[in-house]
């Protein structure tokens, strides 16, 4: 696998540990309400959800990490995961935000195209 394709694998499963700890842990205080525009209340009422979401997230990048640790034997499991998370940000898009596109699944989707490269 190419530097950049392991390189662009790692950003995104740093991201999904990015997005668990957001979910799981910030969800409530002044640093995830500022980063999601959420109110207090709308947080509070919605923490159980989002820290679900966070455990998905968290399930994802183990799999690319798991990927990447297999070297190239992992192009498999890379290419399930990082579809997965290509489904999952373009789902968000269309229902949610269209600013998880660019946060989730365009990053997967150059990860996805160097893959096929390296």
């Amino acid at each position: 696998m190419s530097i950049a394709a392991t390189l662009a694998i790692l950003i995104v499963a740093l991201l999904h540990l990015g997005f668990l700890v957001l979910e799981m842990f910030l969800w409530e205080t002044k640093l995830g309400l500022r980063i999601l525009g959420h109110s207090r209340e709308n947080a509070a009422s919605t923490k159980t959800l989002a820290a679900n979401q966070g455990l998905y997230n968290g399930f994802l990048a183990a799999g690319l990490l798991w990927g990447l640790s297999l070297g190239s034997e992992g192009f498999t499991i890379n290419l399930f995961f990082l579809c997965c998370i290509i489904m999952a940000g373009l789902f968000g898009a269309l229902t949610v935000n269209k600013i998880i596109f660019y946060i989730q699944a365009f990053p997967a989707m150059l990860a996805l195209l160097l893959l096929y490269l390296a």
